[in-house]
Formats: C-alpha cells, structure tokens, sequence
C-alpha cells in the first residue's frame, strides 16, 4: 500500500480548476482529430486505401472506438513525457502527482489514461475523487502553493542547522 502525505491532499485542484482542465484537454483533443482526419483524408484520395475513408467514414462505434484511443494515446503520452502536465494543466497551474509526493510511475499514468476512457467516468467527480485518480493513486495538484509549502516546511526543519561553506 501506498504512503498517503496530507500536503498532497491539502494541495489538491478544485473541482472547477479540474473542469477548466477537462474543457482545455478537450479542445486541443478535437483539434488533435481534426487534424488526424484532414491528414487521413488527404492520404485516401493520394492512394484509394480504404483503411484512410473508414477513419473518417467509420460510423458511429468506430467514432468512439478511434476517439477513445486517440484520448487514451493523448493523456498517457502528455503525461508521462511532460512530467504529469497536459495543456490543460499547463494553463492552469496544476500537475499530476502520486500521493506519497512522488512523481508517478509509467503504470500510474498508464492506468490514469486507460480509466478515462470508462464511459461515464467524469461522473465519478462527484465523489470525493475521480476512479482515474483514486485507482491509480494519484491526485492533481496546485503545483505553486505545494513546491510553497514544501518549501516552507523544508525552511523550518533546517533552522538552528549550521551551513558549511
């Protein structure tokens, strides 16, 4: 089992903040497709292969099939090469971080990504956490006020200690 540090829970995103990120994350996601599906298109009428028209042609559970995939692909590989930040975190100051104060491990953010992807899952906020992060356990944080707050505790702790120059 997992080390639980209160600064991590005390630090967590608002409800709203985890919104904006969703809204954010959403609209690069369509633009990401838009321009998958431009590039799909073009590709089909250079070559004819088919597999290019079923991308943007596939019907209704193929559109979810592709989207969910493209989501998944989206979140792990931003999370996991940025360090726990999507644009959307960028934005608006928040990172992903596992709740012993440790950045995540690859199957953290592998199993945060494969969550999202339940249908209904966003729902699942209206609980205490989300299943993307209580599964995983991980949470989203306000990256400023916890490095703070580190810090601060960090300050304390060495008081009375002597530097060595």
């Amino acid at each position: 089992m997992k080390k639980y540090l209160q600064i991590v829970d005390r630090h967590k995103a608002s409800l709203g903040t985890r919104f904006a990120n969703n809204i954010i994350d959403t609209i690069v996601l369509i633009i990401i497709n838009f321009i998958i599906s431009l590039i799909s298109l073009f590709i089909y009428n250079l070559t004819l292969l088919h597999f290019f028209y079923f991308y943007n042609n596939g019907g209704f559970i193929w559109n979810i099939f592709t989207g969910s995939m493209m989501a998944f692909l989206y979140f792990f590989l931003w999370e996991k090469f940025s360090e726990g930040k999507t644009p959307g975190k960028y934005i608006t100051g928040t990172i992903v971080i596992s709740t012993d104060g440790q950045k995540p491990t690859t199957k953290q953010y592998l199993s945060r990504s494969l969550y999202r992807i339940i249908p209904f899952e966003a729902f699942t906020f209206f609980g205490s956490d989300g299943w993307h992060d209580s599964m995983s356990v991980t949470r989203v944080i306000d990256y400023k006020n916890y490095e703070t707050e580190k810090q601060t505790t960090s300050d304390i702790e060495s008081l009375g200690n002597k530097e060595i120059a």
